[in-house]
């Protein structure tokens, strides 16, 4: 049995991370989300994968490779221009017979994953306190009778949880399929026309994370670490406390003074302390610098970043080759402790958080003393001068002076 993994998409709702990399390939617990799924897959039997690529698929294609380094086969498929999940889907058909599709932005548990390949037509269901934005599933018993699909008023709160067991039939109800209000071919729309035909049974899942914001990385990121136990492959100096799992890299180095209060991970060939102090459910990546008198809470810093000299950072993520000038502070808590409320792609969106500091893309430099409010969305490639003061969303490539 094959294992098709969706990855095509952007993941708008992810800016400013996805401005420079497709949404699969975010970091979580130190492996993007797509490698998490690839393991899990995998742990679940399952040795072939077909990725379905399009957006920046060269950083998918460079990372995976043939898929050898996990011993197992990937092979791609470019679905070129993004039409909907019924043409991904519809890309591997000369490819396959019976398979698995796992949504590639979405994690799944390894024994769900076994679950879903059993014998038989199969989608995954999940039952979640707010269903406005999925496509709710309506059951007979175990089967599945139709995928409404965003309903303002839903009729349940069980969802489709974008895993799904076809057989090549599929083929024939995505070549009828016609576009959707969205304009694009909608995989529950090509389901819908099956379960007329033909039984489809609703398998509820036991383990699922959805990502759909990028404050959800850090819900996805603590969930994770909790499950890891510690391993340590680079160098911790004397003198440096550790409480709880910690994970570190190799080449990675640790220098006296440094605090850590696990579950953390570290990535290889970075640089924690002297000095510092990294709180739980933290993530520092590859080739990173968290330097003197430094405080790191609850936040993922991707690689190649460096939080150096004198500065907070909390419920935050830092994207890739960003650096904070000494003095830096991160907010993340109003002072009415009311949920924080950011704005992406010019929507107000409220976070059901209390606390988040700031969403900060790839290649970002601060200047000293520099701030950054509650809740900031912080483009690629932006330079924040001395004391300069950052909120709500800026575009990629400002200048805040």
């Amino acid at each position: 049995m094959k294992c098709v993994i969706l990855a095509a998409g952007e993941g708008k709702r992810m800016h400013p991370l996805t401005y420079t990399r497709p949404k699969v390939m975010l970091p979580i617990a130190g492996k993007p989300i797509l490698e998490w799924n690839l393991l899990n897959a995998r742990a679940a039997g399952l040795k072939e994968f077909i990725f379905i690529v399009s957006y920046k698929s060269e950083m998918v294609r460079e990372y995976f490779g043939d898929g050898k380094l996990w011993n197992v086969k990937i092979n791609y498929v470019n679905q070129g221009k993004p039409l909907g999940t019924a043409h991904a889907i519809g890309t591997v058909k000369p490819f396959v017979n019976d398979f698995i599709v796992l949504c590639g932005d979405t994690i799944f548990g390894i024994n769900d994953i076994k679950q879903i390949a059993k014998k038989g037509t199969k989608i995954g269901l999940v039952k979640i306190d707010n269903a406005t934005e999925y496509g709710i599933v309506e059951l007979k018993g175990k089967h599945v009778m139709k995928i409404h699909e965003k309903m303002e008023h839903p009729i349940s709160n069980i969802i489709n949880a974008g895993v799904y067991h076809f057989n090549k039939h599929i083929f024939d109800y995505i070549r009828k399929t016609e576009k959707s209000p969205r304009n694009e071919f909608e995989i529950t729309d090509s389901i819908n026309m099956l379960v007329n035909k033909e039984p489809m049974e609703g398998e509820f899942l036991k383990e699922w994370r959805d990502v759909v914001y990028p404050w959800h990385l850090l819900d996805a990121n603590e969930e994770l670490l909790k499950k890891m136990k510690t391993k340590i492959q680079g160098t911790v100096e004397k003198n440096v406390t550790i409480k709880g799992t910690i994970v570190v890299g190799k080449d990675t180095l640790i220098r006296s003074g440094s605090y850590i209060e696990g579950p953390v991970v570290i990535g290889n060939n970075s640089k924690i302390g002297p000095n510092c102090y990294l709180r739980p459910d933290t993530t520092v990546g590859n080739f990173c610098h968290v330097g003197n008198a430094c405080e790191v809470k609850n936040s993922i810093i991707m690689d190649y970043s460096n939080v150096p000299h004198l500065n907070y950072v909390g419920d935050s993520v830092i994207g890739q080759n960003c650096n904070l000038g000494a003095g830096t502070t991160i907010a993340n808590l109003r002072l009415d402790k009311k949920n924080v409320t950011v704005v992406i792609n010019g929507k107000k969106i409220d976070t059901k958080r209390k606390k988040l500091g700031a969403i900060i893309g790839d290649n970002i430099q601060t200047g000293i003393n520099a701030t950054i409010n509650i809740g900031s969305i912080i483009g690629n490639d932006v330079y924040i001068g001395p004391g300069g003061f950052a909120k709500r969303e800026i575009t990629p490539y400002t200048k805040i002076l």
